[in-house]
């Protein structure tokens, strides 16, 4: 699902708009990151990407150049994508924030607007110059991101991969056999399958012993926690409980 999408006029923002788009992705992924020229392939029908992407994000960056109000013919068209995607945004009532690129960009002016965009002069904006800072810039842009978009997990501090949902961790170690563990587990293990195992499954506290002996004196001690066997098995194993005496009629 993509989570940022990055609303741009060609000519006017676009080396902002991929600027922001390399940050973000090195930070969170390229599938969480949607920008058009990159994000929709030749041959694809646009505007139901488009549609798509913005109704499975969770937010927009709306970047803004210096001559961004100057298409006034355009931003009076219904049909222009910039306007319509911006207004998407706002109809999935998605959190948009103006980027305006350069110095000489102004905060947005309700009158520089169609009423239909209006609503973007009174959004808090982020100034960003790509003349001067450009990686603080980018940096702040990404803390913001991240800020706006919480479920989003930062690669640049996972080592730049990303975990996967569900995974199960495993502390096992070396295994002869197929071992196959379900989920997480603390204490007693549950959901455990292991097949064609070559050694001995433990599943509660003390040792295991196999194949070899564990005496005192001549007696063998089977007391809680502990299984023996020796040799092939052809018949059952059993456990004595709450004795850690040896026991006095096995013969041995």
């Amino acid at each position: 699902m993509t989570e940022v999408f990055i609303n741009y006029r060609t000519g006017d923002g676009e080396k902002t708009a991929a600027l922001i788009d390399q940050e973000l992705k090195r930070r969170f992924g390229p599938e969480h990151v949607f920008r058009a020229s990159r994000s929709i392939t030749p041959g694809e029908a646009y505007p139901d990407k488009l549609l798509k992407a913005l109704r499975h994000s969770s937010l927009l960056l709306a970047v803004v150049g210096p001559d961004w109000t100057n298409f006034r013919s355009r931003l009076n068209d219904p049909g222009d994508w910039v306007r319509r995607e911006i207004e998407e945004a706002f109809t999935c009532e998605l959190p948009v924030v103006p980027i305006l690129e350069g110095r000489k960009t102004n905060r947005l002016s309700k009158s520089d607007l169609p009423s239909a965009l209006e609503r973007l002069s009174d959004l808090q904006s982020v100034p960003f110059d790509s003349t001067h800072g450009t990686e603080t810039g980018l940096k702040y842009i990404g803390d913001l991101v991240a800020e706006l978009v919480p479920g989003l997990i930062d690669l640049t501090e996972t080592g730049g991969t990303s975990p996967t949902p569900d995974t199960v961790a495993n502390s096992i170690g070396e295994a002869s056999g197929t071992a196959v563990q379900s989920r997480d587990f603390t204490g007693d293990v549950g959901g455990t399958v292991v097949k064609g195992g070559q050694g001995p499954v433990h599943t509660g506290n003390g040792n295991i012993y196999q194949n070899s002996r564990h005496v005192s004196g001549d007696r063998h001690f089977s007391g809680d926690g502990m299984t023996y066997f020796e040799g092939d098995n052809h018949g059952g194993v059993q456990h004595r409980f709450g004795d850690s005496g040896p026991h006095e009629g096995d013969g041995r």
